[in-house]
């Protein structure tokens, strides 16, 4: 089977439709709006649909791992935003050094959970 495949894009539910999209823009996302309940967020090839739902049981099990070139200078730039000072319930966890790679961890106000990490050369 040849997927061909040119991008995947999760579906995220949000527990305050205006407060994540405030939040995704001020983590430097671009947004499309596609309906009053819907938006697309976007960084140069990668996305995510933002819903205008929240199921408590599906949020709290949402994680979305974000790939990037320097997770210590991504969470320079992360700890620069002070998200956790400006929105209720987001919290930053540090750097984590792995067998695999190194990651630091962002819960969005809805409790979603990013993982952003770099993986070790190979």
């Amino acid at each position: 089977m040849e997927h061909k495949a040119k991008s995947i894009r999760p579906f995220i539910g949000a527990k305050n439709y205006e407060v994540s999209r405030k939040f995704y823009l001020d983590l430097g996302f671009r947004e499309s709006i596609l309906s009053q309940n819907m938006s697309y967020f976007n960084t140069d090839e990668i996305g995510f649909y933002l819903q205008d739902a929240f199921v408590k049981d599906w949020i709290d099990n949402s994680m979305i791992f974000m790939e990037v070139a320097d997770v210590k200078q991504f969470w320079a730039e992360l700890e620069a935003l002070d998200l956790p000072s400006k929105y209720d319930q987001v919290k930053l966890v540090p750097i984590r050094e792995l067998p695999w790679g190194r990651e630091c961890f962002l819960h969005d106000p809805s409790g979603v959970l990013w993982h952003f990490g770099e993986f070790n050369d190979k």
